[in-house]
């Protein structure tokens, strides 16, 4: 009997990515819904190959001209549309490919209807792990890591209770190497060019100031239920050691592979089993050398503010990931410089109080205040560039 499956964010990164693995893994899996936002001419697209009964879109002005492309698909739409489908009765599995805070009500309606989760939207845990894992607890679901480096670590987990140390690996992002002065004159064009992975553009923003792997750090301390400093970053800019576990013996095991998606995606898909992939295999003789670094605090000090928000823990990280999304996407307007993107995310940080992450309510308004410090900050920096 096929498992059922719905894909929040379907036509990104993660969307295709999936899609792939589905395609490898044949009649095992049933497509039951689909989500996207503002491609939604893809969404049809994808829709007519996979033929979900139930779609969703961003905007509401769209579900009319999807009814008339998808005549007998149910079209949802909004926020309201995202919990819907991840609530459809009867499915299996939930991938989770949204980006930023949107994902954390979807989540935890798929949490609380004892779904399983495949989640390589971070940002919901980050906002408010307690509550997800809660959701999970009460549900009787699973919360499954999608992203490469927390898979890895997930793997590396199996059987395995004695840990000392969790590392997570990071490429160092576009600007590894690259002076104070270069890149205060980064443009958006430059930043979008990861040098290893094809992502969405805020998550490669992410990439480019090591937000992204400090979010990893506080989701990999919920995930394994670990605390903060037991983690650590290293630079490994081959990016096929994807994330090491260091045990109380001093042994470590490392997870090795391909650099894609298809790989933990599929393995998080098929858990506790392993299928064949399509992918080429690891060649070790003709990549020859891995090398590993410490992290450079100084350039990408958005790392350290990841620590400590983790460390502050209840609704801190909460802030911060709003702060992150508002600077991110001042970034990308041009509105800000790229280094600005550290002061925004640290002033909010500071700003805001931290309270307890208890309740949706409480997290929704640590976000809401967030984002509204970070945007009037953000008008500040724009009419006073060098604000300090």
């Amino acid at each position: 009997m096929s498992k059922e499956i719905v894909i929040l964010g379907c036509t990104g990164s993660i969307g295709d990515s999936t899609f792939r693995v589905l395609e490898s893994l044949g009649t095992k899996y049933r497509v039951r819904g689909l989500s996207a936002d503002r491609q939604v001419d893809k969404l049809i697209e994808l829709t007519r190959v996979w033929n979900p009964a139930v779609v969703c879109v961003g905007c509401e002005g769209d579900v009319e001209y999807v009814e008339h492309q998808l005549p007998g698909v149910k079209v949802l739409s909004g926020a309201k549309g995202l919990i819907e489908l991840a609530r459809l009765e009867g499915v299996d599995i939930v991938v989770n490919g949204l980006v930023g805070a949107v994902g954390l009500e979807p989540t935890l309606a798929a949490a609380e209807a004892g779904r399983i989760v495949a989640m390589a939207n971070k940002e919901p845990l980050v906002m408010a792990g307690g509550l997800i894992l809660d959701a999970v607890h009460s549900g009787g679901g699973a919360i499954l890591p999608l992203d490469s480096e927390p898979n890895a670590i997930w793997q590396c987990l199996q059987g395995e209770p004695q840990a000392q140390r969790l590392i997570l690996t990071a490429s160092g992002g576009a600007f590894r190497g690259w002076s104070m002065e270069q890149m205060s004159a980064v443009t958006p064009q430059q930043a979008l060019r990861h040098p290893t992975w094809n992502m969405g553009a805020k998550i490669t923003i992410d990439c480019a100031t090591l937000m992204n792997k400090g979010f990893e750090v506080i989701e990999a301390s919920w995930l394994f239920d670990v605390p903060i400093d037991m983690i650590d970053v290293i630079i490994h800019r081959e990016s096929v050691v994807h994330s090491m576990v260091e045990f109380v013996d001093g042994s470590m095991l490392a997870h090795l592979g391909k650099t894609d998606m298809l790989l933990p995606i599929q393995y998080a898909l098929t858990h506790p089993e392993r299928s064949p992939s399509p992918l080429e295999r690891l060649d070790l003789i003709a990549l020859g050398a891995l090398h590993f670094d410490e992290p450079d605090w100084e350039r990408f000090p958005c790392l350290h503010l990841c620590y400590e928000a983790g460390r502050r823990g209840d609704t801190a990280p909460t802030s911060l990931n709003a702060a992150n999304e508002v600077a991110v996407n001042a970034f990308l307007q041009e509105r800000i410089d790229f280094l600005d993107i550290y002061r925004v995310n640290k002033e909010t940080l500071a700003a805001c109080s931290t309270q307890p992450a208890d309740s949706i309510e409480a997290v929704v308004e640590a976000d809401r205040t967030a984002r509204l410090y970070a945007e009037a900050f953000v008008d500040e920096l724009v009419q006073s560039p060098q604000l300090v």
